[in-house]
């Protein structure tokens, strides 16, 4: 898990109360008590309570309140009522800063457990792909368009089946958590599935089934199965989503688009005119990128698509997680702001041999 560092915006907070009692102090020290300065000084502790917790809220507040006390004495303010003015409006803004950096730090904590939990969901639901499948070298990239989420409406799994390694990308419709509980019952089916059965089709089908007593109402999930047995090809089933791309040793490029379309798991019948796997090469140096569409529909300032065919020439880097991670870094550069839309990439590299678990069969 990564820490998170403290941001620039966070360190200028923190050294603000001290700027601005160090700016009243001269100033009321240079321009005299009748400009009316003094009651400023609480601005420390307001500025305290954006950023510290109590303890550091209340000791920039009795700071401020002997600095009043002080400028106080040295103007002769407490002739009057301007000096317990000023050391009121000083310990009611602390008073009020002390009980929002309580409230605060609680909230703080709800939310560390909260993402805690979903890190913990996040290692059940998107389990780290193997690195290595006998020749087979794999790297996966995941970017939630939900801020501070780990996870989201896409998903992605790995299996090492008895009829070659298997491997789905999909893409649930929506986002949330209705969007996450989706997606886990998709990985469950899969899981259990690419173990038994025998061919893509079967496989889509049990999906189907196990997804269709979940759903509620229109919802649908695009997803694309492949299998890597040997044979020096590669079977896809693909349900509505995103051709995978196809990056052959010389550098070309292919899109393994199916003849036609089948509908999105949800949306399908399963066992009636259903979806037909088909294959294509796969072989030693080739490389096989599975993605989500919030990879090609990423849009720049100009409203233009990503270019994933041109961008292909970044997954030259030796190392499969780098040369993933050169691919995530420039989509993130041309994608104007935030992402609108999960982003996740999963690539395979061949580097010669029978893969692991699979075994020759022909072609249907």
């Amino acid at each position: 898990m990564t820490m998170s560092r403290p941001t620039s915006g966070s360190a200028v907070l923190a050294w603000m109360p001290w700027v601005a009692m160090t700016v009243v102090a001269v100033t009321d020290v240079w321009a005299g008590p009748d400009v009316g300065f003094l009651p400023l000084v609480s601005l420390g502790p307001a500025f305290a309570s954006l950023v510290g917790g109590w303890r550091r809220t209340a000791l920039i507040g009795a700071v401020a309140l002997t600095l009043t006390v002080a400028l106080g004495l040295y103007d002769g303010l407490f002739e009057g009522r301007r000096g317990l003015t000023a050391c009121l409006s000083v310990a009611g803004v602390t008073g009020a800063g002390l009980a929002a950096a309580v409230i605060r730090e609680r909230r703080e904590a709800e939310l560390a457990s909260v993402r805690s939990i979903a890190e913990a969901a996040q290692r059940v639901l998107l389990r780290p792909v193997p690195r290595t499948v006998g020749p087979l070298r794999m790297a996966v990239s995941y970017t939630s368009a939900i801020a501070e989420a780990r996870i989201g409406g896409d998903l992605y799994e790995v299996v090492a089946s008895p009829y070659g390694v298997r491997v789905i990308v999909g893409d649930v419709q929506g986002k949330g958590l209705t969007a996450v509980e989706t997606a886990a019952v998709v990985l469950g089916a899969f899981r259990e599935a690419a173990h038994d059965e025998p061919d893509l089709v079967k496989l889509g089908d049990r999906l189907e089934r196990s997804l269709s007593r979940e759903l509620e109402g229109e919802k649908f999930v695009t997803a694309v199965l492949a299998e890597i047995a040997a044979g020096g090809e590669v079977a896809f089933l693909n349900l509505g989503h995103p051709a995978p791309m196809v990056v052959r040793a010389d550098g070309t490029v292919d899109f393994a688009e199916p003849s036609s379309y089948a509908p999105p798991l949800g949306l399908g019948m399963p066992g009636v005119d259903g979806p037909q796997q088909y294959r294509v090469g796969f072989l030693p140096g080739d490389q096989l990128l599975l993605y989500t569409d919030g990879v090609t529909e990423a849009r720049d300032g100009n409203g233009a698509f990503y270019p994933l065919a041109d961008r292909a020439h970044l997954l030259g880097e030796p190392d499969a997680h780098q040369a993933l991670e050169a691919l995530r870094e420039d989509l993130s550069e041309h994608a104007a702001g935030p992402p609108h839309d999960d982003a996740a990439m999963l690539l395979v590299r061949h580097q010669g041999g029978p893969p692991a678990g699979g075994r020759p069969r022909s072609s249907p």
